[in-house]
């Protein structure tokens, strides 16, 4: 574990070289990144890592100042990367001074032990989120006014806090996956973990990417008060085994976050299915005007070739005395003896 003096030191670049030191490798790294900073040829591609990028200036009104908004874009990728590697040494710093001086008191079992440090990890940082999601949400004013989930849609700006807030989601979650390697989490509870970890980045980044930070917000919330009592709940439990009415407050509040999420989540897509479906019909409509154009030049076009097509050739006509010159004809092929004849 990173930060933790060792009297035996493992080989140089080993897994257990790199378990051990993983917080001050990663340290290291963010701060040749921290570092670029400092000089020009490489401050504005570290500056890409650190700040928030696609900043945009809107002017709402004459009279108002302009506001900062922010749109999302694949530099995002960057800075996200940077604060996966802030979370991996908060995580580091969280088990070192806090999850272990505990652990030494509680004298807990393997599996006890592995359990305590999730929930403790967990517990932290649904509580750091809950708290500047509600800040988030009061500047928002959505307690007074929750049609804001739905008027504007596409909500394609955002403001500095809550692209903040997801970028931070995301690094967060995503760093949960390398710790999987770095706390040596046992094989069979590494399915578990894997899966909620998924649902967390695929469900946030699908929200942050489809232009439904409002809706995401509001719904991670309180789910995050409820994941929070459960892991608190959990602590106590591995501190004290008789305290257990935190489960049944966590049980109350896990039926109610789920009512209100589906309230929220039907509320809202419906909203944003009226929208969608009013759109679709107008693209119908435009789509059957121009081909009803379209039909119509065709027809016109068609009637215009006919009437300036050429008429019709007329048949030849038959030379005048063509009879008689044909009997003039069959009489001249009769022979001598017959003309003699006749004369007679």
């Amino acid at each position: 574990m990173g930060f933790r003096k060792k009297n035996k030191s493992p080989p140089v670049l080993s897994h257990e070289f790199v378990i051990q030191n993983h917080a001050d490798m990663v340290s290291c790294l963010a701060m040749i990144i921290l570092l670029g900073l400092m000089f020009e040829v490489t401050a504005k591609f570290a500056i890409m890592f650190i700040t928030v990028q696609y900043n945009v200036t809107q002017v709402l009104d004459e009279k108002s100042d302009p506001v900062n908004l922010y749109q999302y874009g694949p530099k995002d990728v960057a800075t996200v990367f940077f604060y996966l590697l802030i979370a991996v040494i908060l995580h580091a710093l969280i088990q070192e001074y806090i999850l272990d001086k505990m652990n030494r008191r509680l004298h807990l079992s393997k599996t006890k032990h592995s359990k305590f440090n999730e929930s403790g990890q967990l517990a932290a940082f649904y509580l750091f989120s809950f708290i500047w999601g509600c800040s988030i949400l009061t500047a928002e004013d959505f307690a007074t006014n929750p049609t804001f989930l739905w008027e504007g849609y596409p909500h394609t700006h955002m403001v500095f806090q809550v692209k903040f807030f997801y970028i931070c989601q995301i690094a967060y979650w995503l760093h949960a996956l390398p710790e999987l390697y770095f706390q040596k989490v046992r094989k069979e509870d590494i399915p578990r973990q894997l899966y909620y970890i998924c649902l967390y980045v695929v469900h946030i980044t699908g929200a942050y990417v489809l232009n439904l930070h409002r809706l995401g917000l509001v719904l991670l919330v309180p789910h995050y008060l409820v994941e929070l009592l459960f892991h608190a709940s959990r602590l106590f439990y591995f501190s004290d085994e008789n305290k257990q009415k935190g489960f049944t407050l966590w049980a109350l509040l896990f039926v109610i976050a789920r009512l209100l999420t589906l309230t929220l989540s039907v509320l809202t897509m419906t909203c944003l299915a009226a929208i969608c479906l009013t759109q679709a019909w107008m693209m119908w409509k435009f789509i059957n005007f121009q081909l009803k154009k379209w039909r119509e030049h065709s027809q016109n076009q068609a009637s215009k070739k006919k009437a300036v097509s050429p008429k019709s050739k007329p048949q030849k006509r038959e030379p005048r005395g063509g009879a008689a010159n044909g009997v003039l004809k069959s009489e001249d092929k009769t022979s001598p003896r017959a003309r003699k004849a006749k004369a007679s």
